[in-house]
């Protein structure tokens, strides 16, 4: 079983990934969630964190530095570089942002390690509509930072007509990689007699807001 399955079965399991009727952010009606705030012990988050140090290695991009974007994307980074040290012998740096700039102590928006002139990835756990990242990407830029990658948990594979961040300069250069997606859960859930009555309507979620295209943001 290689890694995607693997964090589908485990998704699954924790009930990080379930099915039924959510309203997103976006406004859509959605017939399943991803929740990654139900992996919130040690021995799970960093499990996911392997997760991603395993993608990361294997697509061979060059980096300085892990971004996680808030909220769940703190832990995820935390987990990361943890997992890069621990199982990889690579030791790498993070950062993340605050919600609000801070005006006080050692102020900014940034807490970590410093991201000029970096080479940096970012993670986050889901992307729908992009809006996070979109954010996260013109703080990289603002802050001197060059992004290389963007590394998420479930890439929804969604339209995102609706996307209000447009200041990022290279936001059409940065390609998403993903753990897993809609299309490789289907798969899954077909070999399971328990979870197949799921599909349609999962397939008329597609059907409507799904994209065929490379997903690229």
């Amino acid at each position: 079983m290689d890694d995607k399955e693997k964090c589908i079965e485990f998704s699954l399991k924790k009930k990080a990934l379930t099915f039924g009727k959510f309203k997103l952010k976006s406004g859509r009606i959605s017939p399943y969630f991803f929740n990654s705030g139900l992996i919130s012990n040690g021995k799970n988050i960093l499990k996911i964190g392997l997760f991603y140090a395993n993608i990361i290695i294997h697509s061979k991009i060059k980096f300085d530095i892990l971004f996680g974007t808030a909220y769940k994307g703190i832990p995820i980074v935390i987990a990361t570089s943890i997992a890069l040290s621990h199982y990889y012998n690579i030791n790498i740096p993070y950062a993340f942002n605050r919600k609000e700039k801070k005006i006080y102590g050692e102020k900014g928006i940034l807490i970590g390690k410093k991201i000029k002139n970096k080479k940096v990835i970012i993670l986050d756990d889901v992307i729908t509509s992009g809006v996070s990242i979109y954010q996260s990407c013109n703080i990289i830029e603002e802050q001197g930072g060059k992004i290389s990658s963007i590394f998420v948990l479930l890439d929804r594979k969604e339209k995102r007509d609706r996307i209000p961040c447009n200041n990022t300069k290279n936001y059409n250069n940065y390609k998403i990689h993903s753990i897993m997606t809609i299309e490789e859960i289907i798969s899954h859930l077909i070999k399971n007699k328990k979870m197949i009555q799921h599909i349609p309507d999962l397939k008329k979620y597609i059907q409507q807001y799904g994209i065929n295209e490379k997903f690229i943001i």
